[in-house]
């Protein structure tokens, strides 16, 4: 009995997990690499639309519960799961073995970049007034290693999704068999390119 109430836990803390990790942040990455995007069009629109988000009503409240704390939770079990799984990919060397390491290194590089991330333009704003806009940005930019840092961050981050959303597939059964996770995994090649080449673009048109 004990074994089947810890067994249906885990059920339903991974599936939590998952759905925290598509629903809020999932939907919350596509709308932060849109309005970074805004940025190619110039420094006037980049401007406007960061005051716009700004002017949002209760918008610390509104990162708290649908940024932060689904945050919270997915990296927290997210490590949990990390350190209670077992994958050697050098033993085991199929493509699925790879993408769990890859899985679980790119979340550790993404929680990482966006802890820092949220310090320099969201939190140092709140404590200190730090200005957020065009200028602000490029300048933090400008330095070669914070540049690179952020390479790293959008291509591990973008990574981190794409292939969440393919894993969470099929955890909620919407992708049964090997022909059907083949067709999603296409899906997930593709997003990964798409998502990638826009915050990359969007960091050289800082740069």
């Amino acid at each position: 009995m004990n074994g089947e109430i810890a067994s249906s836990r885990r059920f339903l803390l991974g599936r939590l997990h998952s759905l925290a990790g598509i629903v809020p942040l999932g939907l919350f990455l596509l709308e932060h690499l849109y309005g970074n995007a805004i940025a190619m069009l110039g420094k006037e629109k980049y401007d406007r639309h960061i005051e716009m988000l700004l002017g949002i009503p209760f918008l610390p409240l509104l990162e708290i519960v649908f940024i932060a704390l689904p945050l919270l939770y997915h990296a927290g079990y997210g490590i949990y799961i990390g350190m209670l799984s077992r994958h050697n990919p050098y033993r085991y060397a199929y493509q699925e073995n790879w993408m769990f390491v890859l899985q679980r290194l790119s979340g550790f590089v993404t929680l990482i970049f966006v802890l820092y991330h949220v310090w320099s333009f969201r939190l140092s704003s709140l404590f200190f007034g730090t200005p957020v806009n065009y200028d602000a940005v490029q300048q933090h930019l400008a330095h070669p290693l914070i540049f690179l840092f952020y390479v790293l961050g959008v291509v591990a981050t973008t990574f981190h999704f794409s292939n969440g959303l393919w894993t969470g597939l099929i955890t909620w059964g919407i992708t049964r068999g090997p022909l059907a996770q083949r067709r999603s995994a296409l899906i997930r090649n593709a997003a990964f390119i798409l998502l990638t080449g826009v915050g990359l673009g969007t960091l050289l048109s800082f740069w």
